[in-house]
């Protein structure tokens, strides 16, 4: 795993054979995501922060630099990615934080997406060959806290029971 060096300032983080310098605030929650055998290929601890310089080259990512301001991103390989959501939604209450991981309508709505990779982006010299590579899932930094613990829970073997959520901030 990677990050965005000479962005953010970053930590080594080792568990068992993995170990990676990364952003400093996402330090603890990669610890706790390797802890409980995900995978992860990079992340970052502010997205506009990181691209803030985008707009200058490619002006059209201005608004996008703009609107990430406060949003992390961990990206996964999608089995990984997939495991992780569960893990999470299951360590925790069916509350707003729930609701804000699993419903794209929600305020402040985690962004989670499996983006194909196409191998030729790569080496060029190849043919096109697609396949499902990386779940990227972006959430609000002041979600960070709240994911971490439900991922300690998680690899305790802690879950909370299934209950109904209050989807009324989606209209349902």
């Amino acid at each position: 795993m990677t990050s965005y060096e000479g962005v953010h300032p970053t930590v080594l983080v080792r568990v068992g054979s993995r170990s990676a310098q990364i952003d400093s605030q996402l330090a603890p929650t990669v610890q706790a995501i390797w802890d409980c055998g995900f995978d992860t290929f990079t992340c970052c601890q502010d997205l506009a922060e990181s691209n803030a310089d985008w707009p200058e080259t490619l002006p059209h990512m201005a608004e996008w630099v703009k609107s990430r301001r406060g949003w992390m991103l961990i990206d996964f390989p999608v089995d990984s990615g997939l495991a992780f959501l569960s893990a999470v939604a299951n360590a925790g209450p069916r509350d707003a934080f729930y609701v804000r991981m699993t419903h794209w309508a929600a305020p402040d709505a985690w962004d989670v997406k499996i983006k194909p990779m196409d191998a030729a982006m790569f080496k060029e010299a190849l043919p096109s060959n697609f396949r499902l590579q990386l779940l990227q899932v972006s959430f609000p930094a002041y979600d960070l806290p709240e994911l971490t613990q439900r991922l300690r829970d998680h690899a305790a073997g802690r879950s909370v029971p299934p209950a109904p959520a209050d989807w009324s901030t989606v209209g349902r």
